[in-house]
C-alpha cells in the first residue's frame, strides 16, 4: 500500500515527535508499505522518510519546484523517486493521487490544510480512502473537541467522524488501515440536510 503520510517540515519540534515519526516509518517499511509524502527532510516529514530508508522502504517524494531553492536543508535526498509540481495545490493532488491511504501526522497550518481537504474530499464522495490521524502526545486532543462542537452545532453530523480514525498507536493505526474495507463508510450519512 502507498501510504501518504502529512506532517510538520519544523526542525524546531520536540524529539519525541521525531522519534514517533521514525517509528511509524519503520514499521510502514517493515509492513510492506510505500511512503508517499511532501519530501521535506526535516520535522515528521524528515523523520518518517529516514525511518522508512532505514528498513530499506520505498519513498516518493512530491516537491514543488521552489523546495530545490532551499537544496539540501529542505528536500529529504534518498527519495527512490520524485515527483515535482509547479504549486502547492498540485503537489496535494499528486500526494493524493499517488497514495492509497492517509495518515496525519502533528503538524502545523500545512497540515491542517492537508487533512481538512482531504477529509472534504471524502466527505464529497471523491475518495473513500482511509484516513488515520496519529494523535502523538496527544496533539490532536484540542482538534477532536472542535470537531465534535462543529457536532454540536449542527454544522457537520456526528457521521463526519466515521471518515477518519483517530489513533495512538501505532497497533491501532495498521489493524484499521491493512484492515480499512470502503464498503463500510457511507458517504451519503456524513452529508448536511
Amino acid at each position: 500500500m502507498k501510504i501518504c503520510v502529512y506532517g510538520a517540515a519544523s526542525s524546531l519540534i520536540d524529539e519525541s515527535f521525531k522519534e514517533a515519526g521514525k517509528e511509524l516509518g519503520r514499521t510502514m517499511a517493515e509492513r510492506g508499505h510505500s511512503l508517499v509524502f511532501g519530501g521535506g527532510a526535516r520535522g515528521m516529514m524528515g523523520a518518517v522518510a529516514e525511518g522508512v530508508c532505514e528498513k530499506n522502504g520505498e519513498i516518493i517524494g512530491v516537491i514543488p519546484e521552489f523546495f530545490k531553492e532551499g537544496g539540501e536543508e529542505i528536500s529529504y535526498l534518498k527519495c527512490n523517486k520524485y515527483i515535482y509540481t509547479d504549486t502547492m495545490r498540485n503537489r496535494k493532488k499528486q500526494m493524493e493521487d499517488n497514495s492509497n491511504a492517509f495518515i496525519i501526522t502533528p503538524g502545523g497550518i500545512g497540515t491542517y490544510d492537508e487533512f481538512f481537504e482531504i477529509l472534504t474530499l471524502k466527505q464529497l464522495g471523491r475518495h473513500n480512502k482511509p484516513l488515520v490521524i496519529y494523535n502523538i502526545n496527544n496533539y490532536y486532543k484540542e482538534m477532536d473537541i472542535m470537531m465534535d462542537k462543529a457536532i454540536e452545532k449542527k454544522f457537520i453530523t456526528e457521521d463526519c467522524k466515521d471518515l477518519y480514525k483517530t489513533c495512538s498507536t501505532l497497533e491501532e493505526i495498521f489493524d484499521y488501515l491493512e484492515n480499512y474495507d470502503e464498503k463500510d463508510i457511507d458517504i451519503s450519512k456524513v452529508k448536511i440536510r
